[in-house]
Order: structure tokens, then sequence, then C-alpha cells
């Protein structure tokens, strides 16, 4: 590998006449990965970053209007999502992986069901699947993620499980991995700003392009992992669906959080590579 998550040159794709800011590393199969609420190029955890990178191509960005990209976050999702297959136009990559984060597990959702000929397969990492969920977001994540900063004790809460020990040592040893390079002008911080985050939630609940059902049909492949106490998006929305996916897979972690990738990025990313392994067998 010639550079490496902390190292690689942060460059620019002239998207819509927009600089949208991204990070390269690794050779193979590309999987392109979009960021969760708030996360910046900055906010990836660089162990889980270079591990994908030792098989895979991997390929990192800022949405429009955050963290080094220029514009406004749209606050349609196809539009989101779209920037997914224009990276991936500007990059040459024909086919390629999406994986997705949180919010961005929702982008990758959204770009595998819109542009299914280009997506060989999808990595849904903490999020939830789009339609009516039955256990909603926590007050707590709620409280946690709408500060403009976040203390060591707020990212435990936010992203780990609290009451494992294992589990908040996991945290702060990725707080310390994504220190080494990491700019807190660049997370968003201006309510305007986060609120066009959440004003996708209509869309997503509603569900008009009647994605859920999709599953039923869906082609792709598209593992799902999750940690067992996910403050945001709950593990438990995924299971009615689990029967009725056929292409769908569910790994859950014991005793973590919103960011399982995280606190395993070695178990995670063994995971991954087998499934891509898997899908293009």
């Amino acid at each position: 590998m010639e550079n490496n998550a902390l190292t690689t040159e942060t460059k620019y794709a002239n998207i819509d006449n927009k600089q949208i800011a991204y990070r390269k590393i690794g050779n193979g199969t590309p999987i392109i990965l979009a960021n969760r609420f708030r996360g910046t190029l900055d906010t990836w955890d660089p162990l889980f970053l270079d591990l994908l990178a030792k098989n895979n191509t991997v390929v990192t960005f800022d949405y429009s209007g955050i963290g080094y990209s220029e514009g406004e976050l749209p606050i349609d999702l196809h539009e989101v999502a779209s920037e997914v297959t224009k990276m991936a136009d500007y990059l040459n990559f024909d086919k390629y992986f999406v994986g997705g984060w949180s919010y961005g597990g929702l982008i990758a959702q959204y770009a595998t069901f819109l542009y299914p000929k280009r997506v060989l397969g999808t990595i849904v990492i903490g999020s939830n699947p789009m339609g009516k969920n039955d256990a909603p977001l926590s007050p707590l994540f709620l409280e946690k993620a709408l500060q403009p900063t976040y203390t060591a004790e707020d990212i435990i809460t936010l992203f780990f499980e609290p009451t494992s020990e294992k589990s908040s040592a996991a945290g702060i040893a990725s707080l310390q991995r994504i220190a080494q390079r990491y700019d807190e002008s660049k997370v968003p911080v201006k309510p305007e700003t986060l609120q066009r985050y959440f004003a996708v939630t209509p869309q997503l609940t509603e569900d008009k392009d009647n994605f859920r059902e999709g599953y039923k049909t869906l082609q792709t492949p598209v593992l799902a992992i999750s940690g067992d106490n996910d403050i945001s998006f709950a593990v438990e929305n995924w299971f009615p669906l689990l029967k009725k996916a056929p292409t769908l897979q569910h790994i859950i972690f014991h005793a973590a959080g919103h960011a399982p990738h995280y606190q395993y990025p070695e178990l995670t990313t063994t995971y991954i590579n087998s499934f891509i392994k898997n899908t293009l067998d």
C-alpha cells in the first residue's frame, strides 16, 4: 500500500461545479464509503480504513457542504446518493461496492436501489432500513449528538456501549487513532446545516420509492452490521425485514454500540472482505 489513512492526500473532484473532497487508499475492489451524521474525512477510524484497504481500493468523501467539500448538503436523499455514483464516475469505477455508516448507511441503500447496475454489493453499518421502523432514535442520542463538540464520554455514549469496560476501552483507543488526523474546524456545527440531515426524515419514513418492499426482489447482496446497543439505529429494526430479503445478511456484535467497526475493526473488515469475495466469486 503506497499510503494509508493518516498520510494519504486529500484530493478534490469537480462534481456539479463543486469541489468535493475525497481520499483514496489501497488497491483492489473499489469501495466507496458514505459517512455518518456530522462525519468528515477525518472522523473515520484510520485502522478500520487501513485494514479494509489491504484488499480493496477504499474511497471516503465529504458530502456537499460538509467537511472539506463545497456546496450545501442536499435535503433529498436521491441527490446525496447520486454523489456516490458521481464520485465513482470521476474515479472511473464502472462497478463498485458501496458502504455506509449511520446516515451513510441510508445513503448506501439509496445508491443500491437507484443504481443497481453499478453497485456490486452493499455494506450497511450502524443503520436501519428505509420505511417505518418501530424503535425510534433514543432521546440520549439527540441529547448528545447535537452538541457543538463531543467529549470522550460523549463519544463512548454515542458510539459504544458505556456499561461495558471492553467497549469503552475500545472507544478510547479508536478516539486516539482518529485524533492523529483530525481537524475539528471541519465538523459541521451550524444548526441550519445539522437540520439538513434531519430534513430527510419524512422521505425515509414515507418511503415513497418503496425501497423497503424492494428488498424482497433486490438482486444486490447486502451485509448489515449492527451493535446490540445502538442508541440511534436500533438493531431490532432489521428483524421484520430479514425473512423477506433474500440477499440480506445481518451480523450483530454483542456489547457494542453505534460504531461496531471501530470497536472491532479487525473482525468487521474480515466479515466485509469475506462478503466481497463471496459476492464476486
